[in-house]
């Protein structure tokens, strides 16, 4: 796992079941989320999208909804996708950083 130097933000585990809604193009689906930070998630899926994708992203967290638009840059077929986040008003970046916080605490 190589790319882990390449992330500008570390990555945790999400509470047990996680989910996030996400939609490219005409697809929409709810998965569980594999990991998250300030800048992307993994979203565990059994039918990924391809690399450079463009897909919409909204999470129910603790401190409130968090919608986001994001780019496909991993995919594991029949695991998931690993996703960045490329757009995210201030509002729902502040909300991610707040529900962030205790989980990277205990990291």
């Amino acid at each position: 796992m190589g790319d882990a130097e390449q992330r500008r933000y570390p990555r945790v585990a999400p509470p047990k079941g996680s989910r996030v809604a996400w939609q490219s193009g005409t697809r929409r689906a709810v998965s569980y989320l594999g990991s998250m930070g300030l800048g992307g998630v993994f979203v565990i899926t059994g039918q990924p999208v391809p690399i450079r994708s463009m897909v919409k992203v909204l999470m129910d967290l603790q401190f409130g909804e968090v919608r986001a638009r994001a780019v496909v840059r991993q995919v594991m077929p029949a695991r998931g996708m690993g996703i960045e986040f490329i757009a995210m008003t201030q509002e729902d970046r502040a909300r991610l950083n707040k529900a962030l916080q205790p989980m990277l605490a205990m990291g």
